[in-house]
This record gives structure tokens, sequence and C-alpha cells, in this order.
């Protein structure tokens, strides 16, 4: 974590996760791009550009083409990371429309501390996959608890307790498949994980493990690489690592 001395300014934030994207698709980035992306003058891209140079985020020199530097890559990742998991939050579990969701990330990324992130991200991830309240939970809570009236708490409990006791958990009912399974689009639950030797050092060291959530975003068209988000980072897997993650759809 870098020093309050180091902090990066929540517009250098921006430029820097705009410059991130830019890559990702593009594998450099040019000032123009990362102007428009933010809506501002090409002119008040060249001090934020020298700025992150400076702060040895981004390769940059005047009328050449942008990429980041490693350390620039881990600190863009992050910046994403809180932004992926506040709108988490936001659509998946407080049913909020998808575009103030990121109108609400944007503002509040750049001052959420870690320990809060880690921890928002952790009670995410527990109320998704927790067997108690079955998988219609999301959907109670969007048409029944999110009004100020009296809550139907006795009568909700009560039929989440009694499919517990018979079992009826999402963890219980799916069937247990490989992540190579998983359409784009689709939510699942990390079961297990087979030879974690075999598996990307990134992720294990990441803490991946059962309970956590997997998104596939994208599917190379031979199958390999997949592109997944996980505890809010964007990474890709090839096939035969990701044929070593047991889950079960969410």
């Amino acid at each position: 974590m870098r020093d309050q001395d180091t902090q990066l300014s929540a517009s250098l934030e921006d430029y820097l996760e705009a410059i991130f994207w830019i890559v990702s698709k593009k594998n450099v980035a040019r000032a123009k791009e990362i102007a428009a992306a933010l809506g501002v003058r090409a002119a008040s891209v060249t001090g934020a550009l020298r700025v992150l140079a400076e702060r040895k985020l981004i390769h940059y020199a005047p009328y050449e083409v942008i990429t980041l530097t490693s350390e620039g890559h881990e600190e863009a990742q992050k910046i994403i990371q809180k932004h992926e998991v506040l709108k988490g939050f936001f659509t998946n579990l407080l049913g909020i429309d998808e575009d103030l969701a990121e109108e609400g990330a944007c503002r509040l990324e750049h001052g959420l501390p870690e320990p809060i992130m880690e921890r928002l991200l952790a009670f995410t991830e527990f109320v998704q996959v927790c067997p108690r309240c079955g998988p219609d939970w999301r959907q109670q809570f969007v048409e029944k608890c999110t009004s100020r009236s009296v809550l139907p708490c006795p009568e909700c409990v009560d039929s989440c307790v009694d499919r517990f006791q018979k079992g009826e958990s999402p963890l219980q009912i799916a069937s247990v498949r490989p992540l190579t399974d998983i359409r784009p689009g689709g939510k699942c639950i990390v079961k297990s994980i087979k030879n974690r030797r075999t598996v990307a050092k990134r992720l294990v060291e990441m803490g991946v493990r059962r309970g956590t959530i997997i998104e596939v975003k994208r599917v190379a068209p031979l199958g390999d690489p997949i592109a997944i988000k996980v505890r809010g980072y964007h990474l890709s897997l090839h096939r035969q690592e990701a044929k070593s993650i047991d889950v079960v759809p969410a």
C-alpha cells in the first residue's frame, strides 16, 4: 500500500484506470484516446501523464505511445478492484440499476480504505454462497426489504430454515463441474481446486478458495484463454488451468 505522501489523487487514479483499459484492448495507449475516454482536453492529459511517469507508473515520452510499468499495472488493478467490488455490491446485493451503480462506484472508489474494501468483498461473497437463505434471498430483499414498511422477516426466516433443514441449498443442489463448462456471462462458486501447482500462481496468491465467486467474462474462439473476474480482479486463465477448478453455478 502506498504511504500517504505518495497516494494518487482521484484524478490520477482515473487516468491510470483509463490507460489500463485502453492498453488491455490495444496494447498501447495514446494521449488522444485517454482524453476521449475521460472527456477532457488533450492539453490536460499531458500534465497527468508526466506525473504518472515521474511516479514510475507508466512509460511516457512526448508524441510516443504509452504503456504501464509493472508497478502501474498492479496499481491500476487495485483501483479497478475497488470499483468492481463496489459496483458488484450495489447491483448483486442491493438490486440497484447498473448505470446508477456505476456512478456510485466511480464516486466512492477513490476514498475506500483497503481494509473496508476487503471486508465488503468478504461480505459480498459470504451472502452469495451461504446455504442458509437459498437462491432467492436477493429477490426477497429487493421485493420486500427495501422499503420502510414492516419487514416480513418471520415468514422469510421460517421458509429459509425449512429449506436448509431439507438440504435445499444452492451448493447442495447444483452439480459440480469444471470452470471450463461455465459460459460467458455466467457466475459460479468455487467448490475445490485440484492440482494447485498447475493453476495460475496469481490466482492462488489472491486467496481463491472454496466459496469464492468467479464470473466468466469471455472465452477465446478456440477456448483458450478464458477471461474471468474474481474478487474484483480481471484475469486470464489457460484452459488447462480452468479445468483444475471445480465449481457449481451461482
